[in-house]
């Protein structure tokens, strides 16, 4: 049998119920794991290792006992450091968040509890998730399991990370702009982004409130979901969940993709994409042509503004957002110093760079005089983007194309570029305006021996089809079962 830390997310449950391993057994090899690579791969911001071993244990207690068992009890599970966890530090990857504990849990994360997972840790992110490298993090860049000198993508870049290092068998992530999907691609794992509405957002940190999603990275397709069976749906304490009824994904198990049409976007193939990124996911398209897929051309003809808009709508979001951490309630507090100097001061020396940067962007954008030339007119271009895909799917079932335009940069590299770190996302910013749903999924690997993701998206709420046409790719392939050696 493959070591624990190998399994993915099906053969720990299933071996879970078979007794094949313990809860404790199984929790015990990650943490392993983690005490092993983790000062390489610097996935994870705090690894709550004697709390999951006590819920462990309590797994193969309650299992013992023959009681009804959730559907998932004692799997482990990793959480990207933007979700609350009650009791575990929440830092956002941010110093002005050092320290804090939040007493309450993610609905999206709760959940999983309920279902019976349990927490192996939180991981690293940009600041605010905030960045498409991990290097945005106040506290360390992670590393990719591919190759250590690289980005993993980001802001999800520790969850990506863990899954890709075999730290976790599968992790929490969210995903603004791209910040699941992205960091899928790069780090050779599986990453969905639902419908906006689809999850919950209470108990994430928030970034765009417009934008925001809970989204899954996993091993497989058919492990994400899994885990999307359970977060989705309605949440009280959320107003912008949506109440239409959640349509649980089964997965096919015969690779037949009779009867649907593929959209292939000319724009998504444009002057500046790695040949090898775009040999590859033209290749995995031929794929879905031959299971029956019928592959045409469209055209989304806004896509160009996607990246001007997001920039301006995101950041306008952000200001607002994180005006709510002046050292005055909770995080970081700069003493010493009278009311006004103080809230200057804890903001100046709790944010990082980027943070700083788009708060003042955003501050921009909404201020007296600006707002309509601004704000205004991207929130009216975001509407032209929407189209575009409501269009589009009036011709097609899936639209599929590049998740990044390159593979997985080298750490540094874009550092003193902020427009060419942006671009990274120029490929999954125009569905996260439009909020549907996206998966990124592994589909080869460029002549350096780093991942290719290709996404595939869907109309809003049609993540059941989005789920079977990914899984039905990789029941034909397998590039999702390579492993870095790390």
């Amino acid at each position: 049998m493959a070591e624990l830390h190998e399994l993915d997310l099906r053969q720990a449950i299933e071996g879970l119920k078979q007794g094949d391993f313990s809860s404790r057994e199984l929790t015990a090899a990650f943490l392993q794991r983690i005490e092993q690579l983790d000062g390489a791969l610097q996935a994870f911001l705090h690894v709550a290792g004697e709390q999951a071993l006590t819920q462990a244990d309590q797994a193969d207690k309650q299992r013992g006992e023959n009681r009804e068992a959730p559907p998932l009890l004692g799997v482990p599970l990793a959480v990207k450091d933007v979700l609350a966890v009650a009791d575990m530090p929440a830092t956002a990857g941010s110093r002005i968040l050092e320290g804090f504990l939040p007493s309450y849990t993610a609905t999206s994360v709760q959940r999983l509890l309920d279902a019976g997972m349990l927490v192996l840790g939180k991981t690293n992110t940009d600041e605010f998730a905030m960045g498409s490298s991990t290097e945005n993090s106040a506290y360390f860049t992670t590393h990719n399991p591919w190759d250590l000198e690289r980005v993993p993508g980001g802001s999800s870049g520790g969850s990506a990370a863990a899954v890709a290092g075999g730290l976790a068998p599968i992790a929490l992530g969210t995903d603004t702009g791209g910040s699941v999907r992205q960091p899928a691609a790069l780090s050779g794992v599986s990453g969905l982004r639902p419908t906006y509405g689809r999850n919950s957002r209470y108990g994430l940190i928030a970034f765009g409130s417009s934008l925001d999603c809970v989204g899954v990275l996993g091993r497989s397709v058919a492990d994400i979901a899994i885990l999307q069976n359970v977060m989705a749906g309605r949440d009280p304490k959320d107003a912008s969940t949506s109440d239409r009824p959640v349509e649980t994904a089964v997965l096919q198990k015969k690779a037949d993709l009779k009867g649907l049409t593929i959209g292939v976007p000319n724009e998504y193939f444009i002057a500046g994409v790695q040949p090898a990124v775009e040999a590859a996911v033209r290749a995995a398209i031929q794929a879905l042509a031959d299971m029956g897929a019928a592959v045409r051309e469209i055209s989304l003809p806004h896509t160009e503004y996607a990246l001007p808009v997001y920039y301006i709508l995101a950041p306008a979001e952000a200001s607002a957002n994180l005006a709510r951490f002046d050292g005055v309630r909770y995080g970081l507090r700069v003493k010493d110093a009278d009311v006004i100097e103080m809230f200057k001061r804890t903001r100046g020396e709790g944010f990082g760079p980027e943070v700083k940067r788009r708060i003042m962007i955003g501050t921009y954008a909404l201020s007296a005089g600006y707002y309509d030339t601004y704000y205004g007119q991207a929130q009216k271009v975001r509407t032209l983007i929407q189209r575009d895909f409501e269009a589009a799917f009036e011709q097609v079932d899936l639209i599929a194309g590049p998740t990044t335009p390159t593979t997985a940069f080298r750490i540094g590299e874009h550092s003193d570029d902020p427009l060419e770190m942006y671009l990274q996302d120029v490929f999954t910013l125009p569905s996260s305006l439009a909020g549907i749903p996206g998966i990124s999924v592994p589909v080869g690997f460029d002549e350096g021996g780093l991942p290719i993701g290709m996404q595939l998206f869907a109309p809003h709420f049609a993540e059941t089809k989005l789920l079977q046409a990914a899984h039905a790719y990789q029941m034909t392939t397998d590039w999702h079962l390579k492993r870095p050696s790390v």
